[in-house]
């Protein structure tokens, strides 16, 4: 599904070309449970948004389903990101003032999504992660838990293709991290491609792969 073939990133600091990720080649296969592991500072970030179509800047060739990246433009790029891709955070990134159900409603509505069939659809992600019942339920009173669980939810939503997890379980206790990296097994099971991106070791036992990543460079 994902080829990645010589992809390196640069950026100018001071007037000097700093190189962040050095010719990685990676292929990543439909309903993989992948795993990208890599201390701070190693290109983690700068490899998930290349991965994430967030980043089209660098060099090298990045195929999707045998398309390359290259020939899309950045609105086809950014509609491809919204409806076929789903993200979750350390942080959330809900909306504290909105209920948990609108939480998942917004995003499909920016995609044009009626609102009876956001609903509908938000309704049964819920479901998914085990938060049926807590629709109208505000986003702030939630447990950490809860909040992965509904962002979780929200990255279900658009029936991604794959779902990359930046640090999912960077905020939250052991227990619930391991609720947590559960639920995403159980999920790539009925067959989403997760790419869980972190520097916690004791997450990738979970994973049918582990991409170690240092110093910008994929190292066996």
């Amino acid at each position: 599904m994902i080829k990645l073939k010589g992809i390196s990133k640069f950026f100018d600091i001071n007037y000097e070309k700093v190189s962040i990720l050095k010719d990685i080649n990676l292929c990543i296969d439909t309903k993989e449970f992948i795993a990208i592991l890599g201390k701070s500072g190693s290109g983690k970030t700068t490899l998930l948004n290349i991965l994430g179509f967030l980043d089209r800047r660098f060099e090298g060739e990045y195929t999707l389903n045998g398309k390359s990246m290259c020939d899309f433009s950045d609105n086809e790029l950014s509609e491809i990101r919204n409806k076929h891709i789903g993200f979750v955070f350390q942080n959330f990134s809900l909306i504290d003032t909105m209920s948990v159900l609108q939480n998942i409603e917004l995003p499909l509505m920016y995609s044009n999504i009626s609102a009876s069939n956001a609903k509908s659809i938000g309704k049964n992600c819920l479901a998914k992660v085990g938060l049926e019942g807590y629709e109208n339920r505000s986003v702030r009173y939630l447990s950490g838990g809860q909040r992965q669980r509904v962002a979780i939810a929200r990255a279900l939503s658009n029936s991604p293709m794959f779902i990359i997890a930046d640090e999912p379980t960077g905020s939250l206790d052991s227990k619930t991290s391991s609720e947590i990296m559960r639920l995403f097994k159980d999920l790539n099971q009925q067959g989403i491609t997760i790419i869980l991106v972190t520097h916690d070791e004791s997450l990738i036992s979970y994973c049918d792969r582990v991409i170690y990543l240092s110093d910008g460079r994929i190292i066996e």
